[in-house]
């Protein structure tokens, strides 16, 4: 049996610029965001299927990779961008500004000192550990791209190697950049994280 692969890329920059959006905020892709995409996909396009957030900075790139390549295309709600409550919709400077105790304890402890109002990291990895195992499952020997969310990237990082929550954002995720996770013999595994573009691209 030839091993699962699943590639999760990172939406690219939305409208608005840098700022906290969770599942609450639901911004289009800019078209420096556009860009990014096209450029980290390039002409390598292994994928037999294409899962992806409903988000519309996700979901609009898998529609125009769905209309170029006639890849098939499922919508999973698990693999939303966690909920950041109060957060939704500020910039760093924002919540600083009104905050900045509350900033900073958030990137010392994201697990405990939580935005009012979000979501907990224990729920939000939960499912997207289960949207994860269902890809695993219901495509096993198939190469699938999942387009998603810094988040739900570190989500899934966190469940394949299994870290801890409060060491999630310990992580650099880039906008249109690249996460492999395996399934094969010996279980699951990271192949490589926050490439610019996969294994022979041109990035």
């Amino acid at each position: 049996m030839a091993d699962t692969i699943i590639d999760f890329i990172r939406h690219g920059e939305p409208v608005g610029g840098r700022r906290f959006r969770g599942h609450g905020v639901d911004d289009p892709l800019s078209d420096t965001g556009w860009q990014q995409m096209w450029d980290a996909v390039g002409d390598n396009v292994p994928w037999s299927r294409l899962v992806s957030s409903p988000m519309q900075r996700c979901h609009a790139f898998a529609v125009a990779l769905q209309e170029r390549y006639g890849l098939p295309v499922e919508v999973d709600a698990r693999f939303r961008e966690v909920g950041l409550g109060d957060w939704e919709g500020l910039s760093a400077e924002q919540i600083m500004a009104r905050d900045e105790a509350e900033y900073r304890a958030f990137y010392q402890d994201p697990q405990h000192n939580r935005p009012r109002g979000s979501e907990s990291l224990e729920s939000f990895g939960a499912r997207v550990a289960e949207a994860l195992e269902s890809v695993f499952s219901e495509y096993r020997g198939s190469h699938v791209l999942v387009i998603a969310h810094a988040g739900v990237i570190r989500a899934a990082l966190g469940h394949v190697l299994g870290s801890e929550p409060a060491s999630w954002y310990r992580a650099r995720i880039d906008n249109a950049a690249f996460t492999r996770f395996l399934c094969g013999r010996y279980g699951r595994k990271l192949e490589f994280h926050n490439r610019p573009c996969l294994p022979g691209g041109s990035a």
